[in-house]
């Protein structure tokens, strides 16, 4: 997705001030942490078991990223009760005339419906296994209680660009909802290519959003084909996210994966985000690249992006935790998401700039567990090109260039076969 020139691939966005991710156990972080601290401090030969998981390329993070009920890492999770009493009301769309032929406009059947189970004591709000077309919708809270919302067949949204003239921004939207489950196996289609062939700079859409909301399930869904945004958590509390897989064809300009933005206590695990392996990028401004705001907390950890092809993008490689959109430079903080444990391997191609490789970390936070492998990005002309890489742990594997310079603020050159 996003491959299209002078566009940016954003896999996975962590724009945030207050953030918790992590994967599995305590116990398998600490485990991987003390390797990559130990790694720190010696050369890939002191620690063979380690490396060699890396190396072989399918064991390295083999049980971290997976369906866990263990959410020991987050704190003071008020966890919501996933499982659904016997006398929990049963509310189908269906029930309020929506056809689910993948046709008719099916958008009242789910608004009378969401009232019908957002007020009663205790409910399941289930869309069957149809198809169902619909406008725009905001789930409004507060609900009378626990809700949830089983997403059976597919929901795809209106191809009528006129249908979204009221709010352009967002396309479902769950808004001030406690206590809420979304499940069900189902597919989300945000019928993105009416907005690609438009400007996805203009109207950057989401397709599903989750904003003042706390104590939330999102998982077992397949969100695809989103108008700019697929997945969007604003200004919400306490947040479990498993087992989506979010897709985009590849011509789909600056289609994002998930945001992230002011939300605390999120756990993410076990979802798929486009092609981060095996991917091909041609043009682009930007490669692999995770960015984070100044003033966060958390981390993103046991990151994975390999077998990766390139031509003439302008930023390869990058890690940014000083990203600011701002016309006004942003204020520098202490406090930042911490960066740790990601594996570039087998990433090769050309870049359109001097730098293929940049680590901008934080001097607070810095990134750890860095590793390059089989890594061999030329400049597209015929200069060499370079890495900076500042406050970063970086060990290399293989035949690696650009190399991080062994003083910060450097470059280090090394003729790339």
């Amino acid at each position: 997705m996003a491959l299209q020139k002078n566009e940016l691939i954003l896999f996975f966005i962590i724009t945030l001030p207050s953030f918790v991710l992590c994967y599995s156990s305590l116990h398998e972080n600490q485990l991987i942490d003390k390797y990559v601290d130990e790694a720190s401090e010696f050369d890939s030969k002191a620690y063979p078991s380690y490396f060699n998981t890396i190396d072989d390329g399918s064991n390295l993070f083999k049980g971290l990223i997976k369906e866990s009920a263990d959410v020991l890492c987050l704190k003071s999770f008020d966890k919501v009760d996933s499982s659904t009493s016997s006398s929990a009301e049963t509310v189908s769309v269906n029930d309020f005339g929506a056809e689910g032929d993948g046709e008719t406009d099916d958008t009242k059947a789910f608004e009378m419906a969401w009232k019908v189970a957002c007020s009663s004591k205790e409910a399941v709000m289930v869309a069957p296994k149809k198809t169902y077309r619909i406008k725009p919708i905001r789930f409004s809270g507060p609900c009378k209680s626990q809700l949830t919302v089983q997403i059976l067949g597919t929901l795809i949204a209106s191809d009528d660009r006129s249908d979204f003239s009221k709010d352009g921004r967002h396309w479902l939207i769950f808004d001030s909802v406690s206590n809420l489950v979304v499940e069900g196996g189902g597919a989300i289609n945000g019928n993105g290519k009416n907005w690609w062939q438009n400007s996805c700079k203009t109207d950057k859409s989401k397709t599903l959003t989750f904003y003042k909301s706390k104590n939330l399930m999102v998982r077992n869904l397949t969100i695809q084909d989103g108008q700019q945004i697929h997945v969007s958590f604003q200004k919400c509390m306490n947040v479990e996210v498993s087992n989506l897989s979010i897709t985009a064809p590849p011509k789909s300009p600056n289609t994002d994966g998930i945001h992230v933005t002011d939300t605390q206590n999120i756990l993410i695990t076990s979802c798929v985000i486009a092609t981060v392996n095996g991917a091909k990028l041609y043009g682009t401004t930007n490669g692999i690249r995770i960015k984070t705001w100044q003033g966060g907390s958390g981390s993103a950890s046991n990151i994975r992006f390999q077998n990766i092809e390139m031509h003439n993008v302008t930023n390869p490689i990058l890690i940014d935790q000083y990203y600011c959109d701002r016309k006004i430079p942003c204020k520098e903080q202490r406090s930042a998401v911490e960066v740790k444990n990601v594996v570039y391997k087998n990433i090769k191609g050309t870049s359109a700039s001097d730098v293929a490789i940049k680590f901008d970390c934080s001097k607070s936070f810095p990134c750890l567990g860095i590793i390059l492998q089989d890594i061999n990005l030329q400049h597209e002309g015929r200069k060499t090109a370079k890495a900076l890489c500042n406050n970063v742990n970086v060990t290399s594997i293989g035949v690696v260039c650009p190399l991080c310079p062994k003083l910060e603020g450097q470059y280090e050159i090394c003729q790339c076969l």
